[in-house]
């Protein structure tokens, strides 16, 4: 059925239109001026285009409101505004990316005191990044002739939204040869350098929050961006300014300079573990299965570890002498000296520089006495469990620690990492001595220890490498080298305690015997190694092949197909080789048929396993006169017959097998009639429609002709006829 009418609503914002006094703010007020604007409603374009309109749009958007309008509306109209200009309709930002003087109204922006409003801001950076993507040529040459505009832009640096407009001009510019030149541009503008210069203990805590970030973003953006590139480009000035040393060290000098606070300890931190982002050491057996993809993979480069080297000192003493951090409740109780980000980070920092197995750093780390210093935290503040993680990395990355040193103190080769965290900071008995007070305190009916768990993996770590792995020898030689007592004491832990623990944690809490899932489409599950790590490189490899020409090169070329006219006719030419062996004479179809249907189908599922059900028995029914129905026929009777219905197949098989004799058996053993089914060979009782009101001698003359002629017909003696 069809509607002869047009059903389509008429929006209202075509009659505003049609009036010629109609202003941009009614327009706005509609709800559906954003819905007409993207769907290309030509009116409204052209309204929406014109100078005086394009003004006010762009007004609305960095113009602080006035603050006397009510708060929920306030915002309305700048909101509105800014996505009429970022709605990415070409006759929008055709205007808007080509006229200078809307240009220069959204710079002018920039040049307010701050702070800026974060709304606005956010509203400028939106508009500002429309234009990199949809008018980048525009933009970038209006920008770089304003001489001051990154510094503007770093000016207003603690509103996040000028952030996200510096990321926007690193990472959004099209194409590479363009983005390059924005690259360069900002590189002279020493942007690298004036972002370091922000993470200072002078500046205040968000201006130095999201300088750190913009580096952080800066250097995971160009690595990957670098990656992704399959043919050889020039290298990204920017990170190849931020990986200097002299950056890395001017960083590291702000951070340090004058009075220490936690705030610029922890950003720039932050900027130092992201240089040393890096692909793990375990994972070289994966990455030679894909090292087409790996070509390019990124290692850390000596230039900042040289610069981080030489301040390892200044880490150490944050470690040493935190800054100051008021007592704080915890639901363990009052903590008088709380650890702190600051010293968190340097532990985060100390656990990257020993994955890099750098010698020096190393040794460096172990002049310091690094490691033990980080042990005392551990079981220091037993509770922090971001803590307990990254400590428990650094035995990790020692203790494999294929790097060996030519230092011998015993006559051999050691690592010396791994003599100093055997020997000078006593591991193997600050395990032990740990858990024999953890379970003093339980045995007291105290709580188990929060760093319990990482001691276990750590203990677990010392009893693999000792058994196997590339520094085997040195460590069993460094356990030789321990006090008697405390190696009897090793060997019992390791042989009774951790061995039961292990057995304790690898119960599982819930049995999983018979339990399958409701979805037949599951997935099967296989022992797939579940770590993060493996699913980014994985990731990473992926998207190193995704080139700009990867949708040009997908698929097949149409040179390997023949033509499609060919393959039609080849096949119909050959319809008539294709040969029909068809028998009219066969019938072995309808003979599995008709076998099938003679064999007994079992009905019922709930039989005895051990009862025969094909098993003949015979059908008993006892006279009942009394229980009647309305109609006269008893319960019996009706049972009598649903029985026979289902039961008459197999008691005319039967039947035809037996004598007479049995039947005088049957009745005379049981006081009732018995239901024989056999061909009767006779004539039935008449079925006429007054049967049932016929005199008692009509039943019983039917019953003596059947008794007479054999045929088992029933006895209805007993019938009481129904009166009505």
């Amino acid at each position: 059925m069809f509607w002869k009418f047009d059903l389509h609503t008429t929006s209202h914002i075509d009659q505003l239109l049609d009036r010629e006094d109609v202003t941009l703010k009614e327009l706005m007020e509609e709800d559906d001026v954003l819905q007409e604007c993207k769907a290309q409603n030509r009116r409204l374009l052209l309204f929406l285009s014109q100078d005086h309109c394009m003004q006010e749009l762009v007004s609305l958007i960095t113009t602080e409101p006035p603050a006397d309008l009510e708060e929920r509306s306030r915002f309305k109209f700048p909101n509105v505004a800014c996505e009429l200009l970022t709605s990415d309709v070409s006759l929008i930002n055709d205007k808007l990316g080509g006229d200078e003087s809307l240009l220069e109204m959204l710079y002018h922006f920039l040049e307010q005191d701050p702070p800026l409003n974060p709304l606005l801001a956010s509203f400028f950076s939106k508009t500002i990044g429309n234009l990199i993507a949809r008018k980048t040529e525009q933009l970038i040459t209006f920008l770089k002739k304003k001489e001051g505009f990154i510094g503007l832009v770093l000016k207003h640096i603690d509103a996040s939204a000028m952030m996200d407009l510096l990321l926007r001009l690193i990472s959004c510019v099209e194409p590479a040869s363009l983005r390059q030149e924005v690259l360069q541009w900002l590189n002279e503008e020493k942007l690298v350098q004036r972002l370091t210069e922000l993470i200072h203990s002078g500046k205040d805590e968000e201006r130095q929050s999201n300088a750190s970030q913009t580096l952080c973003d800066i250097i995971r953006l160009s690595r990957d961006q670098a990656n992704q590139m399959q043919e050889n480009v020039e290298s990204d000035p920017l990170l190849a300014v931020i990986e200097m040393q002299e950056t890395v060290a001017g960083l590291l000098k702000n951070m340090f300079e004058g009075e220490r606070s936690e705030t610029s300890i922890v950003n720039g931190t932050q900027v130092l573990l992201t240089l040393l982002e890096t692909r793990r050491s375990g994972l070289e057996g994966l990455m030679d299965l894909y090292s087409q993809g790996y070509e390019r993979s990124y290692t850390v480069s000596s230039s900042i570890l040289n610069a981080i080297e030489s301040h390892l000192k200044d880490f150490q003493q944050v470690l040493l002498d935190p800054p100051k951090k008021s007592a704080i409740l915890t639901t363990v109780g009052v903590l008088e000296q709380p650890l702190g980000n600051a010293r968190l980070h340097v532990v985060r920092l100390v656990a990257a520089l020993l994955q890099t197995t750098s010698p020096t750093i190393c040794q460096e780390l172990c002049n310091l006495t690094t490691m033990d210093l980080l042990l005392d935290l551990f079981f220091k503040y037993s509770w922090n469990n971001f803590l307990h993680f990254q400590v428990e990395l650094c035995p990790a990355d020692t203790i494999s620690d294929t790097i060996i040193f030519t230092w011998k103190p015993y006559g051999f080769y050691f690592s010396v990492l791994n003599f100093q965290l055997f020997q000078k900071c006593r591991l193997v008995q600050r395990i032990l001595d740990a858990w024999e007070e953890n379970d003093k305190i339980q045995a007291n009916g105290g709580t188990r220890r929060g760093n319990m768990g990482h001691l276990t993996r750590i203990a677990n770590m010392v009893v693999q490498n000792l058994e196997k792995g590339p520094v085997q020898t040195q460590i069993a030689d460094l356990i030789k080298e321990l006090p008697e007592d405390c190696r009897g004491r090793w060997e019992s832990f390791v042989d009774e305690t951790l061995r039961e623990t292990n057995r304790r944690n690898t119960v599982e809490l819930v049995s999983t015997h018979n339990m399958h899932s409701s979805s037949e489409d599951d997935d099967m599950e296989g022992p797939f190694p579940n770590d993060l790590s493996l699913q980014q490189t994985f990731a990473d490899y992926q998207i190193q092949q995704m080139t700009a020409n990867f949708v040009d090169q997908f698929g097949f070329n149409d040179e390997e197909f023949s033509e499609h006219d060919e393959n039609i006719n080849a096949t119909f030419d050959r319809i008539a080789e294709i040969n029909f062996n068809l028998d009219a004479d066969d019938n072995s179809v309808s003979v599995a048929f008709e076998a099938c249907c003679k064999e007994r189908i079992r009905q019922f599922d709930d039989a005895e396993e051990e009862e025969d059900i094909w098993e003949e028995k015979e059908i008993n029914y006892a006279t009942q006169a009394k229980s009647r129905t309305r109609f006269g026929v008893s319960q019996t009777l009706e049972g009598s017959s649903r029985s026979s219905m289902e039961n008459g197949d197999r008691q005319q098989d039967h039947g035809s097998g037996s004598d007479d004799g049995d039947d005088s058996e049957h009745k005379s053993a049981n006081p009732g009639w018995t239901a024989d089914f056999r061909d009767s060979g006779g004539t039935g009782v008449s079925q006429s429609a007054s049967g049932w009101e016929g005199p008692a001698d009509t039943v019983e003359e039917a019953a003596k002709n059947g008794d007479a002629q054999g045929t088992g017909w029933a006895n209805f003696t007993e019938f009481q006829p129904f009166d009505g």
